[in-house]
């Protein structure tokens, strides 16, 4: 949609853009913004209705602006902590979409009157909240890629956009949610990038580049330190391929930390593509396996927020295992039986069950290597939980009340909702294996999702608090909606950064 979008000083814009609630007329705060008279006459159109993304235009005649917008919130009683974010991330969605449309270089928002009508002081949505999420959404539907575009391709001039507002806090929760934007965006354009080029090895690349423009220390296992470490999920699941796994280690170390601070460690699936191996995907399964790599994608662009905006007090170690499951006569069999670094066997019985098997290599190296605070794993792991949550809410597996709380918490703040899956003792049960102690794979697919998570636990050590996010739902759209464009939404960057935030206040 833009160039570029960044928060400017004090001055003139060309578009002006105001709230207004569902069924309710503008508020006082809100007209006194409208010397002219032309944010009166744009409230008069029939499509000023305050419905929520609704759009109503006028052409203001004063020197300070050229346009009105007045963009509906949904209803006033329903606008409060918990879903005011959200709702204004949809806003200006629709807003930006518009201001795209129009050309528009410069943009004042003001929400003051709306953000402070007939609310308590304990329900309100702060400034400083607001801003974020104007920013967020401006900063997500500036996301293009156009790396590949070649020269049958015209591209058509986006805009740089400078976005103001007289409003302090509010202005700068803009600039801090377009920062926590730019990590999102940086998991999409990772996510979108082809199997061709990003291969393990270039996803290395991207994060020793990262790593140092973010202050974050990185490290890479490959080849024979593989071996060393006994990471037998990777060496397996990538033998088959000519583009070889590895372990990714991104390191943040806060200036200043209490001697013996534990880290938080987020640990992302990472399989660059996913063609089923020697249990090959058919009928068409294999499209868009390029993005079985978005648990890893969206942990690199929490990396990125944490080094680059958040900076917590806390340490934060990030491990993305990263292969590509492919098929040749060195390919991982159903029936072999692999032996972990922690001891557990297991029998292989779909080798398209793989991304648990290279999550496992990095659970048990977060145990015994981090000596973690608390460890979350994100992964594209099942079309189960495609089934049982759809794309609105991503599976959440966590027995760790204080964990499952942040985790809960965090996804309401960024939009990157979240919902808790049971996990109980009879469920891991199914995974045992009748000549090895599990399997990767159950043999019957009821609890489908919960399989993956069951599977997962018997690799964090039981005393570490543990989260396991399941994101195939989520992480990506087939279509325009919010501030998000079809393609990749870079689900868990923001999730992952903000649960760091609250752990680390």
């Amino acid at each position: 949609m833009f160039e570029s979008v960044r928060v400017g000083a004090r001055g003139n814009a060309q578009v002006l853009v105001v709230g207004q609630f569902q069924g309710e007329s503008l508020d006082r705060a809100t007209a006194r913004l409208d010397p002219d008279g032309s944010m009166k006459e744009a409230a008069a159109l029939a499509e000023a209705t305050g419905e929520l993304g609704s759009i109503a235009e006028g052409r203001c005649w004063d020197a300070d602006h050229e346009r009105v917008i007045i963009v509906g919130l949904g209803d006033k009683e329903g606008f409060d902590r918990s879903s005011g974010p959200e709702r204004l991330r949809t806003a200006m969605g629709a807003v930006g979409r518009r201001l795209a449309r129009i050309k528009a270089k410069s943009a004042q928002i003001e929400l003051g009157g709306v953000l402070n009508t007939g609310r308590s002081k304990a329900d309100k949505v702060e400034a400083a909240v607001a801003g974020r999420a104007v920013g967020e959404a401006f900063g997500l539907l500036s996301w293009a890629y156009d790396d590949l575009r070649g020269s049958a391709t015209t591209r058509s001039a986006r805009e740089k956009l400078s976005l103001r507002s007289d409003d302090t806090a509010f202005s700068r929760g803009m600039k801090k949610g377009l920062g926590l934007a730019e990590g999102s965006n940086t998991a999409r354009r990772l996510s979108q990038t082809p199997p061709n080029i990003a291969t393990p090895d270039w996803m290395a690349k991207e994060a020793r580049a990262m790593a140092r423009k973010a202050g974050l220390k990185c490290t890479v296992i490959s080849g024979k330190k593989l071996e060393d470490e006994r990471m037998t999920g990777l060496i397996n699941v990538g033998k088959a391929s000519e583009n070889k796994p590895c372990l990714i280690r991104l390191e943040y170390t806060p200036a200043r930390t209490k001697r013996g601070a534990k880290p938080i460690v987020l640990v992302g699936k990472t399989m660059t593509y996913d063609s089923g191996g020697l249990s090959i995907k058919v009928g068409g399964g294999m499209k868009g396996m390029k993005r079985d790599k978005d648990g890893g994608c969206g942990v690199f662009g929490a990396m990125e927020i944490i080094g680059k905006v958040i900076k917590p007090n806390v340490p934060v170690v990030a491990l993305l295992a990263c292969a590509e499951n492919s098929i040749s006569d060195e390919a991982y069999r159903p029936d072999d039986v692999i032996t972990f670094r922690n001891g557990v066997t297991v029998e292989v019985t779909n080798t398209d069950a793989e991304g648990r098997l290279v999550l496992a290599d990095a659970l048990c190296w977060a145990c015994e290597k981090e000596k973690p605070a608390a460890i979350l794993d994100f992964a594209t792991l099942t079309g189960g939980v495609v089934v049982a949550l759809g794309s609105v809410y991503a599976g959440l597996w966590c027995d760790d009340e204080a964990l499952r709380g942040t985790v809960e918490c965090s996804g309401a703040a960024t939009g990157e909702r979240v919902w808790r899956l049971p996990h109980h003792a009879e469920y891991n049960a199914m995974m045992k294996s009748p000549i090895a102690d599990i399997v990767n794979s159950a043999p019957v697919r009821e609890a489908h999702p919960i399989q993956g998570a069951a599977f997962l636990s018997y690799f964090v050590d039981k005393d570490i608090p543990w989260a396991h996010i399941d994101i195939a739902g989520v992480h990506a759209t087939d279509r325009d909606k919010g501030p998000f464009i079809a393609g990749p939404t870079g689900f868990g960057a923001r999730l992952a950064a903000e649960v760091v935030e609250m752990m680390g206040a």
